[in-house]
């Protein structure tokens, strides 16, 4: 009986290693005036040309019921327990989904075993969670072996953006419209956090520069303290300057910092433009 890791497409983990490590992806999805994709359908490009052409914001929902019964489903009937990874249940209504299907499930299997994790967080924060479980899992560990690597990494992780914007912010409700303007004329960039599952403004400086200059400097704070795991670079079509944030931190560090898309039910929030990193650390 192996142990199978399901988490939610906010995680944005690349396909190689969500293939390695045998995760499944059940994906929320984005709706349109016009018409609604799935997240892992629809390409990135064409998301954020169709966000920036459109006045009125799209929305997000939770995956469906019935794509995350099918997928805990197919790994019960093969024998496997299932241990699922969700964006933040301050969030997102996935996580309450998650326990409902569970419930659903053990009623027609009772001899089922799921194990459902609230990651506080969603991007690669998520994404850290579900690859220290799935690794752990890869490795034959105990389901208890499984879930302490990931309540270890929600420990240990952080999340740090800046928005290029902050008119998504404000149409998305997350801001005051008198806020966001202000900001917007006095070039005042927030840098955002995740804290215990809810987004919080953790400082705001003039500039997204400097903002983004905030963000290594707390992050080489922390690593200088706590030592460090692993880091990458997300941003949100902004290909250049993930290249260039990339680059200034393997400097910092000396080792290699992957740069991870974000995709369309978080980019639809923060906006296009919007860069950060994730990292996670030794103590």
């Amino acid at each position: 009986m192996s142990i199978k890791i399901v988490c939610d497409s906010t995680a944005y983990i690349p396909r190689e290693l969500l293939e390695k490590y045998d995760i499944d992806v059940v994906s929320l999805n984005i709706i349109f005036e016009d018409e609604s994709f799935r997240e892992v359908d629809i390409n990135q490009t064409t998301f954020y040309k169709k966000l920036k052409d459109n006045k009125q914001l799209p929305t997000s929902a939770q995956p469906t019921i019935s794509e995350m019964y099918d997928s805990f489903e197919k790994k019960v009937r093969a024998g496997d327990m299932v241990v699922g990874v969700f964006m933040s249940s301050d969030m997102s209504g996935t996580y309450s989904s998650a326990h409902l299907v569970k419930a659903m499930i053990i009623e027609k299997y009772p001899e089922a075993v799921i194990e459902i994790v609230d990651s506080r967080s969603n991007s690669m924060q998520l994404g850290f969670v579900a690859l220290a479980a799935a690794e752990k899992a890869f490795n034959k560990g105990s389901m208890e072996e499984v879930l302490s690597a990931a309540a270890n990494v929600i420990e240990k992780s952080r999340f740090l953006f800046v928005p290029d914007t902050l008119e998504y912010l404000r149409k998305g409700g997350r801001m005051g419209g008198a806020s966001a303007l202000i900001g917007m004329i006095l070039q005042i960039r927030p840098v955002l956090t995740v804290f215990q599952g809810k987004t919080n403004v953790l400082d705001k400086v003039r500039t997204k520069k400097k903002a983004i200059d905030r963000i290594v400097e707390i992050f080489m704070n922390d690593v200088e303290k706590k030592g460090l795991e692993k880091v990458i670079v997300h941003n949100i079509d902004c290909e250049e300057e993930g290249i260039e944030l990339s680059n200034r931190i393997e400097r910092l560090i000396g080792m290699k910092v992957e740069i991870y898309p974000i995709g369309p039910v978080i980019g639809l929030h923060t906006g296009p433009g919007a860069i950060g990193i994730v990292y996670y650390l030794k103590n």
